[in-house]
C-alpha cells in the first residue's frame, strides 16, 4: 500500500540481473589494454556459445536497431530485390529500413495479431527469382506474434538469398537453431533476455552472408562489419566500446550458461503459457491466439475499455510498468513481458494485480481465478522436473 517497488514488466528494457549490475562498477579499465582484450574475447566466446552457433558473432555499441541497420548497409547493394515479412511495428521497421537504403522491397504483410506463413514466403520466393535477402522478426513484440523461422529459414536456404532475422526478443524466448535452420544473420540486443541495460547490439553472421559483404555497395562507416570482424579477432572493438555494458554482459552470460539457454527459453515459454491461461480464465481475449510468442503476451482490453487505463493502474497502484499497444493498437491491447530475469513469483503478483485492477474498474472478478491458472502451470512444470 505505502511502499511500491518499481517493476519492469515490458518487453525491453527488462529487469536487470543483479550480479551484472554490480559488475558494472568495475568498468574503469582502458579499452586498449590486455585486461579489456581478455574481457572482450570472453564475452564474444560466451555470446557465441549461448547463441549456439559456429558463425561469427559481433558486438556493436548501439541499440538492436543499429545492428539491424548494419545488416542492411553491409550486406546489400542499392536496388537489390528483397522480401520483407511484416506483422507489426517492428516488421514495419524492416520495411522502412530497407527502403531507406534503396532496396527493392517486396512486402509480405500480415494483419496485426497474425503471422506470415512459411507457405506465403515460399510462394513469394518462387514468384520473385533473384531475391537477394529475406527479412523477418522472429518474435514480433508489438503484437505478441511468433514467426516460424525454422520453416522459413529452410525455404530461404534452398535459394541464393540470405535470411536476416531480428531475434532481439526471440533470443532467450524461443528455440533458434541458427546453423541448422539456415539463419544467416541473427540480430540481438542487450536489454532483452540478456538482462542488462540497453546499449549493445549483437549479430551472428554466416559465411554465406559474409560473401554478400564482398559485393555490397551501400555506404557505411561506423557500422562496418568487416572492420569489426578484423578488430574482434584481436580482442578489440573498432570504436570506443561500452566497457560497463560489456562487463555486465560477461556476467549475465555466465549466468545464462550456468542454467542453460534451453532453460531460459523454457522459463519464458512457461510464463507466457501461464499468462495466456490466466487471461483466458479471467474472461479476457488474447490478441494473437494462433501464433503467440513467448517474449510477451498481448491481451485485448475488455469491451468498452481503453487499455491505457490498465497500463496506468498497474503503474499508479503497484509501481508496475507494462506496455500499451503500439501505433494503431494503442488503447486496444496491453502487453506483459516474460523475457529475461522473470520468474513465477513475479507472475503470481502480476496476475493478482491484474485481478484487482479489473475489479476496481467494474469488471466482475473472482479473486484468485487468474492466479490459480498460473499456479496450475507452475505445479505441472514443477512436477515434471521434480523442482
Amino acid at each position: 500500500m505505502y511502499i511500491r517497488k518499481t517493476r519492469l514488466l515490458t518487453p525491453g528494457p527488462t529487469p536487470l540481473y543483479p550480479p551484472a549490475l554490480h559488475a558494472m562498477m568495475g568498468s574503469d579499465i582502458h579499452h586498449r589494454t590486455e585486461d579489456f582484450r581478455n574481457l572482450y574475447r570472453a564475452a564474444l566466446a560466451d555470446l557465441k556459445a549461448v547463441m549456439g552457433t559456429s558463425n561469427d558473432v559481433l558486438i556493436m555499441v548501439c541499440s538492436g536497431t543499429g545492428a539491424m541497420e548494419s545488416a542492411v548497409s553491409n550486406l546489400f547493394s542499392s536496388g537489390d530485390k528483397v522480401i520483407v515479412i511484416s506483422a507489426g511495428k517492428f516488421g514495419e521497421r524492416w520495411v522502412e529500413m530497407t527502403k531507406a537504403f534503396g532496396l527493392d522491397a517486396i512486402v509480405l504483410k500480415a494483419e496485426y495479431g497474425s503471422a506470415v506463413s512459411p507457405a506465403e514466403l515460399e510462394a513469394a520466393l518462387a514468384a520473385n527469382p533473384g531475391v537477394r535477402g529475406v527479412f523477418v522478426q522472429a518474435s514480433e513484440t508489438s503484437t505478441g506474434v511468433q514467426h516460424d523461422v525454422e520453416a522459413m529459414g529452410k525455404a530461404v536456404a534452398k535459394t541464393d538469398a540470405i535470411f536476416v532475422v531480428d531475434a532481439i526478443t526471440g533470443l532467450g524466448t524461443m528455440p533458434l537453431d541458427i546453423d541448422g535452420w539456415g539463419l544467416d544473420v541473427v540480430v540481438g540486443g542487450s536489454q532483452k533476455a540478456f538482462m542488462i541495460p540497453p546499449g549493445l547490439g549483437f549479430l551472428s553472421i554466416s559465411p554465406k552472408a559474409w560473401a554478400f559483404a564482398e559485393r555490397a555497395n551501400l555506404p557505411h562507416y561506423y557500422f562496418d562489419l568487416k572492420k569489426e570482424k578484423k578488430n574482434a579477432a584481436g580482442g578489440e572493438s573498432s570504436w570506443t566500446p561500452n566497457t560497463s555494458l560489456l562487463i555486465a554482459l560477461h556476467a549475465a552470460l555466465q549466468y545464462i550458461k550456468s542454467i542453460g539457454m534451453d532453460k531460459l527459453v523454457r522459463n519464458a515459454q512457461l510464463l507466457a503459457r501461464a499468462t495466456r491461461e490466466a487471461a483466458t480464465a479471467l474472461g479476457l481475449e488474447l490478441f494473437a491466439p494462433a501464433s503467440p510468442c513467448s517474449s510477451v503476451t498481448a491481451i485485448k482490453a475488455p469491451a468498452g475499455w481503453d487499455s491505457g487505463v490498465i497500463v496506468k493502474e498497474f503503474r499508479n497502484r503497484f509501481g508496475a510498468i507494462i506496455a500499451n499497444g503500439q501505433g494503431s493498437m494503442k488503447g486496444k491491447i496491453f502487453r506483459i513481458a516474460h523475457l529475461g530475469y522473470f520468474d513465477f513469483a513475479d507472475l503470481f503478483g502480476v496476475i493478482a494485480e491484474l485481478e484487482l485492477i479489473l475489479a476496481a474498474n467494474g469488471l466482475p472478478v473472482t479473486y484468485g481465478t487468474g492466479v490459480a491458472a498460473v499456479q496450475r502451470v507452475y505445479a505441472e512444470a514443477a512436477l515434471q522436473t521434480g523442482k
